[in-house]
């Protein structure tokens, strides 16, 4: 397969993602590539000349002549990135894990749905010849009823810090055993242990219960004398093997067992033979995979859904670790928080697993940031602030000591916290700070300004350019300057109907319902 012209953008240039660029470059099928390094992209330029390299991620989401992104970056950057591609009407190819938590995972499903886009995981053991051939043996039932599955992927480093070796190893054979197996399991558990780097796990065996005493067991590790990539499948009738660093992948078994009133009694061993599988590397395989279902508009075989029901299954076995931790009397965190290289935080900042900060931030001594929260880029946030969980903080907001953000708040690019109400550059007022307190679930638009010593109340929405100089209420718009009540919002985001004192309203996006009591806006029940 080999296209006239390339429609595909590529993002990630590193470990991984130079094998993604040489086959895209092979098929014909890449456009455009951008890396964060640019020096990365200078050598990529001097060895393939004839590719576009863009000047930044949003050049190439504005380029009408890529139709599809290609994601071979950090983990923790997936989420955010395929979200971006999705919304500028992108198909999307993102290399494993689809996201770091369930509820982003969702998300990129749901947005891609809206947008009729193609998403697409990196499980690319699902396009590997020996395991389609695999899958052939086992739903021909050649190796009879499957009783449990087991797999081994060891080796000796590479070390990461960014995550532990259950999100970097463990994806590929979870979605292998549940492709297997044709189900999900009933229960997950997993213990392990942090060698090397505390709070990052190194070494991991997760057990998947599928019930009826079909198992799947998946042991990966760093922390290996040498390289082992085994999958084998124990069937009534017979066992497979698939050893990914073999000649021959994939091998049969036929051991034979005497039964006698239900108990066995004689195990006779039987030569393996060696299964013929197909030629064809499983990443070429799986970016072909991709191309068609972009050129065809089909659904991949390793779609959003399959991707998610792999991050429900990473997502349990993690919790699972931290329960047994917990259990022995640790306190292990796992450290799934990311920060990007150019950003500095100060040693005494407290980061919540599933945060994410981008590039070009400082967080300052002493400041608290939740569990899931979106820290965009030239973002400044300290001493001593506290950010509740699943905050999103866009591009170019500076937060200072005295402000405090409770939970799911909103602060669009370039909004504006001041915290001295009358401040001269050669009159030294810190001990005149005035606090802020945004409350849960508010809006705060972009360019506007919340003057200090205001509150602003849980689910409010401050319009973009807003000049706030007093307290507003739960629930209200305010827009202007000075920012004045413009009417009521429900906790989607929806404005609600005027409404008279005392009178009741119903949001008709979600169906909340509210109460004007007092001239202020509550749940009415």
């Amino acid at each position: 397969m080999k296209y006239k012209k390339g429609f595909v953008g590529m993002i990630g240039l590193g470990y991984w993602g130079k094998n993604v660029f040489r086959n895209l470059h092979e098929l014909g099928a890449l456009c455009s590539a951008y890396d964060s390094n640019p020096s990365v992209i200078s050598e990529y330029a001097k060895k393939f000349p004839e590719i576009e390299y863009a000047q930044s991620f949003d050049s190439m989401l504005s380029s009408a002549e890529i139709k599809a992104v290609a994601i071979a970056t950090p983990a923790a950057t997936h989420y955010q990135i395929a979200k971006e591609a999705l919304a500028a009407g992108k198909d999307v190819f993102v290399e494993k894990p689809l996201a770091l938590n369930i509820e982003e995972g969702k998300e990129l499903m749901r947005l891609a749905k809206n947008k009729k886009r193609i998403l697409m995981v990196g499980h690319i053991l699902q396009y590997h010849p020996a395991i389609i051939k695999l899958k052939e043996l086992v739903y021909s039932k050649k190796l009879g009823e499957i009783q449990y599955i087991y797999s081994n992927r060891l080796n000796i480093g590479k070390l990461r810090t960014e995550e532990n070796i259950l999100w970097s190893f463990a994806p590929h054979d979870i979605s292998v055993i549940l492709m297997l197996f044709g189900k999900e399991p009933v229960r997950v558990t997993a213990f392990g242990e942090d060698y090397l780097n505390e709070g990052i796990y190194d070494t991991t065996l997760t057990t998947l219960d599928f019930g009826g005493g079909k198992k799947g067991h998946i042991f990966v590790s760093w922390l290996h004398p040498y390289k082992d990539q085994k999958l084998v499948v124990i069937g009534s009738e017979a066992m497979a093997v698939f050893d990914d660093l073999s000649k021959e992948k994939l091998f049969i078994y036929p051991h034979k067992i005497e039964w006698k009133e239900g108990k066995a009694l004689t195990l006779y061993r039987a030569e393996h033979e060696v299964i013929p599988v197909a030629d064809g590397e499983p990443l070429r395989l799986e970016l072909e995979h991709f191309i068609r279902c972009v050129r065809n508009r089909t659904k991949p075989k390793t779609d959003g859904a399959e991707g998610l029901n792999v991050l429900k299954i990473i997502t349990a076995a993690e919790n699972s670790l931290l329960q047994e931790d917990r259990s022995k009397g640790g306190n292990k965190d796992t450290k799934r928080y990311f920060v990007h290289e150019s950003s500095h935080v100060d040693e005494d900042v407290k980061i919540g697993n599933g945060s994410k900060i981008w590039h070009f931030c400082h967080i300052l001594n002493g400041s608290k940031i939740g569990k899931d929260c979106r820290i965009g880029q030239n973002v400044m946030i300290g001493p001593d602030v506290t950010i509740g969980d699943r905050c999103k903080v866009q591009n170019n907001v500076s937060i200072y000591k005295g402000i405090t953000l409770e939970d799911d708040v909103f602060c669009g690019p370039s909004c504006v916290f001041t915290n001295v109400y009358n401040p001269r550059a050669f009159i030294e007022r810190k001990n005149e700070f005035r606090p802020i307190r945004v409350k849960k679930g508010a809006t705060i638009g972009a360019n506007a300004t919340i003057v200090c010593g205001t509150t602003i109340g849980k689910y409010a929405m401050v319009a973009a350019g807003a000049v706030v100089k007093e307290d507003v209420q739960d629930y209200s718009i305010v827009a202007g300057v000075p920012a004045k009540h413009k009417g009521w919002v429900c906790k989607c985001g929806i404005s609600i109907k005027k409404l008279a004192n005392n009178s009741k309203g119903t949001c008709k996006n979600c169906g909340s319902r509210y109460r004007l009591k007092n001239n202020a806006l509550v749940i009415d029940g």
